[in-house]
């Protein structure tokens, strides 16, 4: 299961990255930032549901340790802002290295809040 999940995550992310390239470019790091951010909101959101309803261990494992596993990228993150920092674009570098995890880790409460707050 988590293989599977995987599978799908990192094609995912593959994709959503070039719809990104395709429609900005890439001079800043849009599509591994997008992925970042949905995906902290997504564990967080499917940490809460999967106990809520009670979903097996082998789809949890599937969706959080697979899916959202893979389709997450702190390596691409690092590269990304490696980047930025050595083509010199020193404040979207800033920017990106810090914005990351600190709006990542609002997205997985924000994630956590809407799953227990669903009617």
């Amino acid at each position: 299961m988590i293989s599977l999940g995987a599978v799908l995550g990192a094609l995912s992310r593959y994709y959503v990255t070039l719809f990104w390239i395709a429609q900005r470019g890439k001079q800043f790091p849009y599509g591994t930032l997008f992925v970042n951010l949905t995906g902290s909101l997504l564990i967080g959101f499917m940490s809460i549901i999967a106990t809520k309803i009670t979903l097996p261990v082998a789809m949890q494992k599937l969706i959080l340790v697979g899916f959202l596993g893979s389709y997450t990228t702190f390596s691409s993150y690092t590269l990304d802002t490696a980047n930025l920092f050595r083509s010199r674009q020193i404040l979207l570098g800033l920017f990106y290295w810090l914005g990351s995890p600190i709006l990542g880790l609002l997205c997985v409460e924000l994630g956590i809040w809407l799953a227990q707050n669903l009617g």
